[in-house]
């Protein structure tokens, strides 16, 4: 279901000329002057994103708020989050007890470099690697960082395992140019 709706999505987007649902917004125009406690318009997102962002083309919806499965514009329209975050954020929105660790975990700790050790990193690793069966767990915070990390370790265990003499490792990408 969710591969169908992303497919959708895709075609959506491919079919609809940039700025197609925006109108005016690839146009100069003087930043109005507001309350900073005054929200923006649907519109003025998009124009806002459109001069400030390199991005894919989004569907025109300015989100404001969630909660479970639905999510409502600014305007207050409500609409079913059939995406998720294109499947990286399915438990829905504003779950009470995910709310309540993130705000219990924010007030005491934010954010902790891998310079040093954590009271928490080692309980997840632990619960993670029991939960799958793993000896150990490498948690990244990006797919990039993730393709990183799986070169180092395959190079790593071209030394360690096939006896590939040190600095003779190679790694090899493929490209749309050598695939058939």
């Amino acid at each position: 279901m969710k591969s169908m709706i992303f497919q959708l999505t895709q075609s959506l987007r491919s079919a609809t000329p940039l700025g197609a649902f925006r109108g005016v917004h690839s146009v100069a125009r003087p930043a109005p002057t507001r309350n900073a406690e005054q929200p923006l318009s649907s519109e003025e997102i998009y124009a806002r994103e459109e001069k400030y962002l390199h991005n894919c083309r989004p569907l025109p919806v300015a989100l404001e708020r969630g909660e479970g499965i639905y999510v409502w514009d600014v305007e207050g329209s409500r609409y079913y989050d059939f995406l998720s975050a294109c499947t990286a954020v399915n438990q829905g929105h504003c779950h009470p007890k995910i709310v309540a660790a993130l705000t219990a975990q924010a007030s005491k700790l934010t954010l902790t470099s891998r310079a040093f050790y954590n009271d928490m990193l080692g309980t997840y690793a632990e619960f993670i690697t029991t939960l799958f069966g793993y000896d150990r767990v490498l948690p990244m915070n990006t797919g990039v960082e993730g393709g990183e990390a799986a070169c180092k370790l395959a190079r790593k265990w071209a030394y360690n395992v096939k006896g590939v003499p040190k600095n003779k490792a190679k790694i090899i990408f493929a490209s749309e140019s050598n695939l058939p």
